[in-house]
């Protein structure tokens, strides 16, 4: 049960950092300079955490098996933070901004996972579907 809700655990501790960063990111701070000094803080992490782990084969070896899949990754977390830093900046409310985002993101996926990894829409599913869109009407008419 551990190795099935810890990684639950740090995305959830990780999100509410996230967004209290980047709510709190100085508004005079040029946003790329702050993406920088954020990815060059993630790449020194991410290098320690690499070499602590002592992968099972060498970072040469390994590079080929890098697809498109890490490039396209890098280009949506650049994306996400551009976009929530900018949206913080215009005056989006942090209680609203994650809620509004991450709820249109997981009706998008629906439709995603069905068609390309074959997954089940169920009724429960269709039904947190209404709950969901009408949560946003609710928030957007508020």
């Amino acid at each position: 049960m551990f190795i099935y809700l810890l990684p639950i655990v740090v995305v959830v501790v990780s999100n509410l950092l996230y967004h209290i960063s980047q709510k709190s990111t100085p508004a005079n701070l040029n946003p790329f300079l702050a993406l920088l000094v954020t990815y060059t803080t993630a790449t020194v992490i991410t290098g320690v955490l690499y070499f602590t782990v002592k992968p099972a084969r060498g970072m040469s070896s390994s590079l080929k098996d890098v697809k498109w899949t890490s490039f396209m990754l890098g280009i949506a977390i650049v994306g996400l933070e551009i976009g929530y830093l900018l949206a913080y900046r215009a005056g989006w409310n942090i209680n609203i901004c994650s809620l509004v985002t991450n709820t249109t993101v997981a009706l998008l996926l629906i439709p995603v996972g069905f068609i390309l990894y074959g997954e089940r829409i169920e009724p429960v599913k269709v039904v947190g579907v209404i709950l969901s869109i009408t949560g946003l009407v609710i928030l957007y008419f508020k």
